[in-house]
């Protein structure tokens, strides 16, 4: 069992946690989102963490093949810019839970990197904040991608029993 916590203040973000073998698809099927808010069933079910190889978010680079661009990240959408297309080059290894999960962070200030249609898209970066006010997440909520709370590796840490 793990449970992650701030690495500023040492503060519990999740319950303790199994990790999975490896991260979980994604259903792409509109039949599988919630009625009421859009959104896709959550990637990993709750008391579950899987660590995602894959980068996941910014900073983002042009993609070499502008006529068969690929998803900008893992189970996102495409991602596009004044320069064309991108893929990520963020930090490999975040931690995916269940937002459920993680029920005690909050939106930063102003809603800061959490623009979307239905919720954040989880494209610009860390948007979600310890108790103690240090962004420790990014929250992908959107009505078109998939639902998912990405755990910074660097400013949380794992403690295990």
């Amino acid at each position: 069992m793990t449970v992650f916590l701030c690495s500023k203040c040492g503060t519990a973000i999740t319950p303790e946690l199994v990790e999975l073998a490896a991260v979980p698809d994604v259903s792409d099927s509109l039949q599988d989102r919630d009625k009421k808010t859009r959104r896709a069933a959550s990637t990993v079910r709750q008391g579950y963490y899987a660590i995602d190889p894959e980068p996941w978010g910014p900073p983002y680079v042009l993609q070499d093949d502008q006529d068969n661009p690929q998803q900008a990240q893992s189970r996102g959408p495409l991602v596009c810019n004044e320069e064309g297309f991108v893929i990520s080059a963020g930090t490999p290894g975040t931690i995916l839970v269940n937002p459920e999960d993680a029920s005690d962070l909050q939106p930063l200030p102003d809603w800061e990197n959490s623009t979307g249609c239905c919720g954040p898209t989880g494209n610009e970066g860390l948007n979600r904040a310890c108790p103690c006010g240090a962004p420790v997440a990014t929250l992908a909520a959107d009505c078109f991608g998939p639902y998912e709370l990405h755990l910074d590796p660097i400013r949380t840490f794992a403690f295990s029993q």
